[in-house]
């Protein structure tokens, strides 16, 4: 049974790089983004459950910021539309106050107005 998603998904106008802060291997680019989560689409499947501790570099400072860390839970992964990729869906587990603030400064700067 799927979760009804508490926030609407905003697509922003970039493919945010998101790079795994253990290793600093990119994982892949941010599809979307909410306060609460991230769809991500990447050249590997992502296992369901995995933990990522994730950085993503930011388009220029967004809040006095360049880069954002925040961990996050793989809730979801399954093929693209493209047979090449792989998109998968997080919920955010551990965010800063700080670091939110500029999620939500990137969604009204670079978010697709509808």
């Amino acid at each position: 049974m799927h979760e009804k998603r508490a926030t609407k998904r905003v697509h922003l106008i970039y493919y945010l790089r998101l790079f795994d802060n253990q290793t600093n291997d990119l994982v892949g680019h941010l599809v979307d983004i909410t306060t609460d989560g991230i769809m991500m689409i990447s050249e590997k499947p992502i296992q369901i459950g995995t933990d990522f501790s994730f950085k993503m570099h930011l388009p220029g400072n967004i809040a006095g910021r360049e880069e954002i860390d925040f961990k996050a839970c793989c809730l979801w992964c399954r093929k693209d539309f493209n047979p090449d990729f792989y998109v998968s869906g997080y919920k955010i587990e551990k965010i800063s106050p700080k670091e939110l603030k500029t999620i939500t400064a990137l969604i009204n700067s670079y978010g697709f107005k509808s």
